[in-house]
């Protein structure tokens, strides 16, 4: 009985061990006024369980804010399910997101776990929302809204408990206005806004930045 609570206790302070780690890994660099205050934002956001859509342009560190924000929350032992919105192919990412039974599609000769499902307990991140067709803006809605969802062929109703956050590159008031991103997703996801400061104007941080490199 002692030797279990020793090594169960040894278990607890390397997976402390671990977490900590990770959180320095991931971490985001920086000094400047934009850093400060995005890393201010970040601490205030994270231990709470809103969603939050995250913007800026291509190379910011988007992912890493998302890291960031699930490995500082109450679910950062529960999954991180990332998914690239616009590297899925139209067709498939609806099996992506929900799985699907065996036989369901051409090919399936197994029963596939969804993104969504994979996520449960813990946080999936839609990376380049803005990509997505509006067919498929309106199925993740509605799961948004009723946090359930079928399988591609299935019949059984799965629920899921999930933090969404989301990412862009896109302005989607102008995509809204444009009738290329649903009004209603937005609001949905836009519950808490990051904005993600490009490199060239926080100048401060590339001394930094590239320190880390050399190293």
């Amino acid at each position: 009985a002692i030797n279990n609570a020793l090594n169960f206790r040894r278990l607890e302070e390397e997976n402390r061990y671990l977490r900590k780690k990770t959180i320095e890994k991931h971490s985001i660099t920086g000094t400047s006024e934009a850093i400060i205050a995005l890393k201010e934002h970040i601490a205030k956001v994270a231990p709470t369980d809103s969603w939050v859509l995250i913007k800026g342009e291509n190379g910011t560190g988007k992912e890493l804010v998302a890291r960031t924000i699930h490995n500082l929350s109450r679910r950062a032992t529960q999954p991180l399910i990332d998914v690239n919105c616009a590297a899925i192919p139209e067709e498939l990412i609806e099996s992506e997101l929900f799985g699907h039974e065996k036989g369901a599609i051409a090919g399936a000769h197994a029963k596939k776990i969804g993104k969504f499902e994979l996520a449960d307990g813990g946080t999936i991140f839609l990376d380049e929302i803005g990509d997505m067709s509006l067919k498929t803006q309106a199925k993740i809605l509605r799961v948004l809204q009723e946090k359930q969802f079928q399988r591609v062929g299935g019949s059984r109703t799965l629920t899921v408990d999930v933090r969404i956050m989301a990412a862009t590159n896109k302005d989607l008031a102008a995509e809204i206005n444009n009738g290329t991103f649903r009004e209603e997703l937005y609001y949905r996801l836009n519950v808490v806004p990051i904005e993600v400061t490009p490199l060239r104007e926080r100048k401060d941080d590339i001394v930094q930045l590239l320190s880390l490199i050399h190293i």
